[in-house]
């Protein structure tokens, strides 16, 4: 929200001195956000002067009036310009720019020649300095301006204020208008407000200003109408008007519009004006038939919900109503007489139907967060003088208000309730004082204040929210910053740290971390999945039941930028329905919910554990000078598995790889990863039909832990280190292609005994003269003694006793045996 100073000043006695860095922390120290301070002196940059015109040629031959004019701007030689607008004549005082100037949007200007002449400068018009949208003619300043020809000309066009950038937040609607900022600084200075929400308006007539019913008094508690007839359809909005609302960003639309949204911006009272010719019938403020049709004023046709709130005529939906008009009764260039509404609608309500049509009007905005209901009849007496001011036209006296407002509920306070909780000493005193400056009407009784809070703030529904303001209004900057003593804590849990050392590990491994979020399609669930009731996207209403849908899905984005190479991680929790869990209880918040009520809730959420899953593709290893490099394969996605389990404190030879078939990888190359003999996730390289449906490319590797299966890792023992040498030997060894290699290697392990230290696969090999359906499998065998030097003799001797075990499960042979 854009509020120039000048118009703040009308109803706040700001001190004469006062800058704009001062109002702008005292927002600030008010809880006012601000976006930015503009000083409208510094949007033209260089002379900005008021000029005379002195002569006016005019120039023929061109498709459009030209003009060469001689303008007196103060100088010693009169400057030459080249003008296309025809509003003025010659001894007019206009507002000139000279060459080095550099208008809004960083146009500059300078001399050059035009249509056959020499222009040094411009004439501007209003659109031109940013102070309306007036483009028909360059601005004419009045002949009694008091300044003379060499002038600066900001002063006299409008660029002598202060705009205030400002970011309201929810639950301050009071604050979206001139009003409500100006109160604020009254607080902040500590200076007389003049209040333009208050006067004597006329209230309701007997003989309404028009027909209205209104059947819904929950979705509209007052509704209020003054009619204003023969007016000029012609007659313009004042100046002060059109400036105004075009530093708030809003377009000048005609008179009566314009006031509406004057007004709104200035008292925060959303309004809306009816031609008078194009209603038939009486009004009707009903709830909307599902179904019903209505073209708004953006000339988009709408379907209607029933908890929308319309007014009707006798053809149907006329407005919907507190967020945009219809085009069938909208004012238009011919309109003479106009109907000013000004109603106060349920918030919620309009909340909801902004979201529902994507509307987001200036009104809507200052509806759901609350406006006041005192103010409708005082808006209206603003908007019909307005009208006949600078329209003319008559208005019969007329006032429509039916009102069904219920009056803000009392709030009782301890007044020491807000020195304890800011740990300020405010006294009773000074508490009464500050809620009294917010406009609450404030009573005391048996020690404990009755509050009353004002109609403009619907916001105050809370004791807790009094104290807010107490605090607000007497200063932020006085609660003192003390951080309250941490307790002694044990540091991070067991889960905690697996997950850390899970993510330090395949860093480490090379692989990169993403986050995403975790709403997928229905594409990208396998089975039950929890349904979204109000998802964020309909192409995306559920939860992941995987990591590796979104996982992959980042892989394919990042190969689109040609990131070909990658190896991305992802952890994060899955949710898995219940089965038959159902909805959850429905539970108010005028209570806290039994233990009964807490149970079933519980009952329905879904299960959560938390994953690990690492996609791969390209090259693992780049190729180079020094030699070809080597790709991603399923081997890799199956020692990331093992490196997570190794991180998460389980040992290696609690872990058996075997192959399986499970979607969305490759049958013949997929891996169940167990520990202890249970599967805890899956790695192998995906499918080929779903790396062609995601676009990704062939070989593409991934793996999928389920971390919250992992049993607890136990208290790791000191490992055993040696002084002594090892004894390196190989061994290769043919078996049936079937035999998994992990077998293989527990089998050797199993033979050899204590001596052997470790064992590694290194080589796998088949041909045709190991025979059809055979392969060597090549293993590196470490052994070693704790106390001793071993023999050549006690070497071979473990190793001939793990290679006895390998023969003895699944007939291998020594290769070259």
């Amino acid at each position: 929200m854009r509020i120039p100073l000048s118009w703040l000043r009308e109803y706040v006695d700001l001190p004469a001195g006062v800058t704009a860095a001062q109002v702008e922390e005292a927002l600030v120290n008010l809880g006012i956000e601000v976006d930015g301070v503009v000083d409208q002196r510094a949007s033209v940059r260089g002379d900005l002067l008021v000029g005379r015109v002195v002569e006016v040629e005019e120039l023929t031959g061109f498709k459009k009036p030209i003009r060469f004019c001689t303008v007196d701007v103060g100088r010693e030689q009169p400057q030459e310009i080249v003008c296309g607008a025809t509003n003025f004549a010659a001894g007019d005082l206009v507002a000139v720019i000279l060459p080095g100037g550099v208008l809004p949007g960083g146009f500059e200007i300078g001399a050059r020649k035009t249509y056959g002449r020499m222009s040094a400068g411009m004439i501007v018009s209003a659109r031109e300095i940013g102070v309306s949208d007036e483009h028909a003619g360059i601005i004419v300043l009045p002949p009694d301006t008091p300044a003379s020809p060499g002038a600066d000309a900001r002063p006299f066009v409008g660029l002598d204020d202060v705009i205030f950038e400002l970011e309201i937040t929810p639950d301050r609607g009071y604050a979206m208008s001139v009003r409500g900022i100006a109160r604020e600084l009254s607080h902040a200075f500590g200076v007389p407000f003049r209040d333009p929400g208050v006067g004597d308006a006329p209230g309701a007539t007997a003989e309404p200003a028009y027909p209205v019913v209104v059947e819904d008094t929950v979705g509209c508690d007052r509704f209020a109408a003054r009619a204003v007839r023969g007016i000029d359809p012609n007659a313009p909005s004042p100046e002060f008007m059109r400036r105004r609302l075009t530093t708030a960003g809003i377009r000048t639309l005609g008179l009566a519009v314009d006031i509406t949204n004057y007004l709104m911006l200035e008292l925060g009272q959303p309004m809306h004006a009816f031609d008078m010719a194009r209603i038939r019938g009486p009004l009707v403020v009903r709830r909307a038939t599902p179904g019903e049709k209505l073209t708004t004023l953006d000339g988009v046709a709408r379907e209607l919900d029933a908890e929308d709130m319309v007014i009707c005529d006798a053809t149907g939906p006329i407005s919907l109503a507190a967020v945009m008009g219809g085009e069938t009764s909208e004012v238009q260039p011919d309109t003479v007489d106009v109907l000013f509404e000004a109603a106060h609608w349920d918030p919620v309500m309009v909340s909801r139907t902004a979201r529902r049509h994507k509307l987001f009007s200036e009104a809507a905005k200052r509806w759901e967060r609350g406006v006041d209901p005192a103010v409708p009849l005082v808006a209206l007496d603003r908007a019909v003088a307005l009208l006949v001011e600078y329209g003319g036209g008559t208005t019969d006296g007329n006032v429509l208000d039916i009102d069904h407002v219920v009056p803000p509920r009392s709030l009782s306070i301890d007044p020491t309730l807000p020195g304890r909780r800011a740990g300020v000493p405010y006294t009773a005193a000074r508490v009464v004082e500050t809620l009294t400056a917010v406009g609450c009407g404030v009573s005391t009784v048996d020690g404990t204040l009755t509050v009353t809070p004002p109609t403009w703030r619907p916001d105050l529904t809370d004791p807790a929210d009094l104290v807010e303001e107490v605090i607000r209004l007497d200063g932020y900057d006085k609660v003192p910053s003390v951080l309250p003593v941490a307790p002694p804590g044990n540091g991070l849990t067991a889960a905690q740290r697996r997950r850390r050392a899970v993510a330090t590990a395949l860093a480490e491994a090379g692989y990169v971390e993403v986050l995403s979020y975790p709403f997928v399609s229905a594409a990208d669930v396998d089975g039950p999945a929890v349904r979204l009731a109000n998802p964020l996207s309909d192409e995306e209403p559920f939860l992941r039941t995987s990591l590796l849908a979104p996982l992959l899905g980042t892989l394919r984005r990042n190969i689109g930028r040609g990131h070909r190479d990658a190896a991305l991680y992802e952890m994060g929790i899955v949710f898995l329905p219940r089965p038959g869990a159902g909805s959850p209880p429905e539970m108010g918040v005028e209570r806290r919910p039994t233990d009964e009520e807490l149970t079933a809730a519980d009952a329905t959420v879904p299960h959560q554990p938390w994953h690990a899953a690492v996609v791969l593709a390209g090259e693992v290893e780049p190729a180079g000078w020094w030699g070809g490099g080597r790709a991603a394969g399923w081997a890799d996605a199956i020692e990331a598995a093992r490196v997570t389990i190794a991180a998460a404190g389980v040992a290696d030879e609690r872990v058996t790889v075997t192959a399986a078939e499970r979607a969305p990888w490759h049958p013949g190359r997929c891996a169940a990863i167990a520990v202890d003999g249970v599967t805890v996730g899956y790695a192998g390289e995906l499918h080929p039909s779903a790396l062609a449906a995601l676009e990704l490319p062939r070989r593409t590797s991934a793996m999928e832990l389920d971390l919250d299966a992992l049993p607890e890792a136990g208290v790791a023992p000191a490992p055993r280190v040696s002084g002594f040498p090892p004894a390196l030997i190989d061994v290769a060894l043919v078996v049936d292609e079937a035999v998994p290699a992990a077998d293989v290697q527990a089998a050797l392990v199993a033979g050899a005994g204590d001596l052997l230290e470790a064992v590694r696969l290194f080589d796998v090999y088949t041909s045709a003269q190991l025979g059809e359906g055979r392969k060597s499998l090549a293993y590196k065998l470490t052994f070693r003694a704790p106390d001793r030097t071993l023999t050549v003799e006690e070497a071979v001797a473990a190793r001939d006793a793990a290679v006895a075990e390998a023969a003895t499960r699944f007939g291998a042979v020594l290769r070259g045996a």
